[in-house]
């Protein structure tokens, strides 16, 4: 069972459970109950942040999805919002769409959304995050924009534009986290040289 504060949504409170042999989840709300498949709620729930600790730590993103969050504690994710929030001081920034997705800004004249990162070591995460983004806003009917990834602290871009082939990856990726998130069972620790700087090593290493 997923835990309440992962299908929390800003102007309804829900109640469920899974029920893993059909792929549907009552929603009680309201007094009403609403029969909803697995993929469409999978679509609500989902985020960048999911996404991006995919393609990171899959035992990362399980802790995650049940309300374990540990960025609080992290001076590395601290710096990165400090550069975040001192670069590009005139745009308009954190732009929430539906709880889902956070732009950090957007220009509009030239059609293009902006991550914006400290450090390039996870560009394969952060491209990920911002295609996601792209694909969601599709799904809304938002089309002919692309992403881009800004890198203030290296003077760097990396453009990221959302072709048929990765609406198709990104379909296997939403079918994959799919898997990790019902899964009772926490992934295995990894022992990557970036496990040090992670905010969730001491919960995953206190213990050796």
């Amino acid at each position: 069972m997923y835990p309440y504060s992962l299908l929390q949504r800003k102007h309804t409170e829900i109640v469920y459970e899974t029920q893993l042999s059909t792929r549907v989840i009552p929603v009680f709300c309201n007094y009403a109950i609403l029969y909803l498949p697995f993929d469409m709620l999978l679509f609500a729930m989902l985020t960048g942040t999911h996404i991006n600790y995919y393609f990171i730590c899959h035992r990362k993103l399980w802790l995650f999805s049940r309300g374990v969050q540990m960025e609080h504690t992290s001076d590395t994710v601290l710096l990165g919002k400090l550069i975040d929030e001192s670069s590009y001081e005139r745009k308009d920034k954190a732009i929430d769409i539906d709880g889902n997705i956070v732009i950090d800004w957007l220009d509009e004249k030239a059609g293009i959304i902006h991550e914006v990162k400290k450090s390039d070591s996870m560009e394969d995460a952060h491209t990920w995050q911002v295609l996601y983004y792209l694909w969601y806003l599709k799904q809304k009917g938002v089309v002919g924009i692309k992403g881009e990834i800004d890198y203030p602290k290296l003077k760097q871009k990396v453009e990221v534009i959302l072709t048929p082939e990765k609406e198709a990856e990104l379909e296997r990726v939403r079918g994959s986290i799919e898997s990790i998130l019902i899964q009772e069972q926490i992934p295995d620790r990894i022992n990557k040289r970036f496990c040090k700087t992670c905010s969730y090593f001491d919960l995953c290493w206190a213990s050796t």
